[in-house]
């Protein structure tokens, strides 16, 4: 038995509508040709691996998780527990983004437990892949009680099962977000492997809109706003915790964590607006200051990517934009001396952030418009 799908509200239908209001307009601006939204989707890949491991401890810097993102070394020396954590879930997940495009599918137990796999390979003393062969729980702290004990390891198969049976043919008339919600709350309620099953979660929560949802997935992932805060991630925990009431208990109702799944998606709905309005503003701006200071039109990709919070990467820059080493050295250098940029750090952890005009733009788009809070769509429901 799993979790049923729950019934929906008023006030639910109404999130739900946004929701669809925002996946229509992004798809729209998504599917124009605009040279900025290779990073943004980086970004958003990059935030994705970074929020999910944050909530499990393993925590790196943006400009590591935006190097993972693009297929490169992390800059920043970190244990080997970490870097194993930050580099499998990047591999799954670079996996599920391209499930969207694969014609042939199914979801299917080896499936998630191959993704399982890719994500803790690093430490097979974890049986990554495997299922767990004895009992479960999750304290929270060490020497805490438990606050929720899995079912029996026997279950697990045949829990599995049926929930890549549901995932295959049940409740399809459901809204995408509303499938991954549920989908998510299953799983790591089955609690199936020894450890990794709330990555494994999340990395599934996205796997279902990779494949139920034509807007490009990691538009429509939460795992970044779950792990970008304290408070989310509490809040997070706190819902699971409503729903499960601490065993395995699949009668239980699960409104309450379908509204919260909603109204995450609503609210990083949102933000990823906010970052296409900035990154389209941004970007008309520093084309216009590469054009006055003489410059190539290419060198607005390397003085964009040093507006983000990662900075830009000669590397990152050279595959961007398919250019030779000597090419981007040229072209960072003629930014340098326009005061564009500025070097910092040395080595592999050489980056460019932006300087001057540049720094400046970028603040003042930024300010206006994240100058207003985000809108709770539930409000005072």
């Amino acid at each position: 038995m799993l979790f049923r799908v729950p019934d929906v509200d008023a006030a639910d239908e109404r999130v739900l509508a946004d929701l669809e209001r925002f996946r229509g307009e992004l798809r729209h601006q998504v599917a124009e040709p605009r040279r900025w939204l290779g990073q943004l989707r980086r970004s958003l890949i990059a935030g994705a691996v970074r929020g999910s491991n944050t909530i499990e401890g393993y925590t790196v810097d943006v400009a590591d998780a935006e190097a993972i993102a693009a297929g490169e070394e992390m800059p920043t020396a970190h244990d080997v527990q970490t870097r194993a954590a930050i580099t499998g879930y990047a591999d799954a997940l670079t996996y599920v983004l391209q499930t969207a495009r694969f014609e042939v599918f199914t979801f299917h137990p080896m499936l998630l437990s191959a993704l399982h796999f890719m994500m803790l390979r690093g430490d097979l003393d974890r049986s990554p892949g495997r299922y767990r062969l004895g009992p479960i729980w999750v304290s929270g702290a060490p020497d805490n009680p438990p606050v929720y004990t899995g079912p029996e390891a026997e279950h697990v198969p045949e829990l599995m099962d049926e929930l890549c049976g549901w995932l295959q043919d049940g409740d399809l008339d459901a809204p995408a977000v509303v499938r991954a919600a549920m989908a998510h709350l299953n799983l790591v309620s089955i609690h199936p492997w020894r450890d990794g099953n709330g990555r494994m979660a999340r990395c599934l929560h996205t796997l279902v809109l990779a494949r139920q949802l034509i807007l490009a997935p990691e538009f429509s992932s939460i795992e970044e706003w779950l792990g970008s805060s304290p408070h989310n991630t509490a809040m997070y925990y706190a819902a699971l915790g409503e729903a499960q009431g601490g065993s395995f208990q699949p009668e239980r109702d699960a409104h309450n964590w379908l509204r919260f799944c909603l109204r995450a998606h609503h609210l990083q709905a949102q933000l990823v607006q906010r970052r296409l309005e900035i990154a389209a503003d941004v970007w008309r701006a520093l084309a216009d200051q590469v054009a006055a200071a003489g410059l190539g039109e290419r060198t607005v990709a390397a003085v964009y990517a040093a507006t983000r919070p990662g900075g830009a990467r000669r590397t990152t820059y050279m595959s961007d934009e398919g250019l030779t080493r000597d090419q981007a050295i040229r072209d960072l250098q003629g930014l340098r001396g326009a005061g564009l940029i500025e070097e910092t750090g040395h080595g592999r952890t050489l980056r460019y952030l932006a300087a001057g005009t540049a720094a400046q733009a970028e603040r003042s788009v930024r300010t206006s418009i994240t100058s207003q809070p985000l809108h709770d769509p539930y409000g005072a429901d």
